[in-house]
């Protein structure tokens, strides 16, 4: 019985703390949105995070870029992977 009822509160601690971390990222993507060309690594991927659901002729152009002046092959990596979907999505 009382182990029952820790096992529930325990998987409502994951979804709540779950929940908050998605709020959190959400908030961090929108407030980094235009950090593309940031000093920071992780506001980088916060803005190419952002760029993903904005396929755009301006977001290929952005993208073209960045992938031309990042340096981190994982960051590049994401940026050419978006800048195939958006062009994939804009044909």
């Amino acid at each position: 019985m009382i182990g029952n009822r820790q096992s529930q509160l325990v998987a409502l601690g994951f979804l709540g703390g779950a929940a908050c971390g998605a709020l959190a990222w959400t908030h961090f993507r929108r407030q980094f949105r235009h950090a593309l060309f940031s000093r920071s690594p992780m506001r980088r991927f916060a803005a190419l995070s952002y760029l993903r659901s904005r396929p755009s002729v301006d977001t290929v152009r952005i993208l073209r870029e960045y992938i031309a002046w990042e340096k981190i092959p994982m960051l590049r990596h994401q940026g050419l992977s978006l800048l195939r979907r958006a062009e994939a999505s804009l044909t």
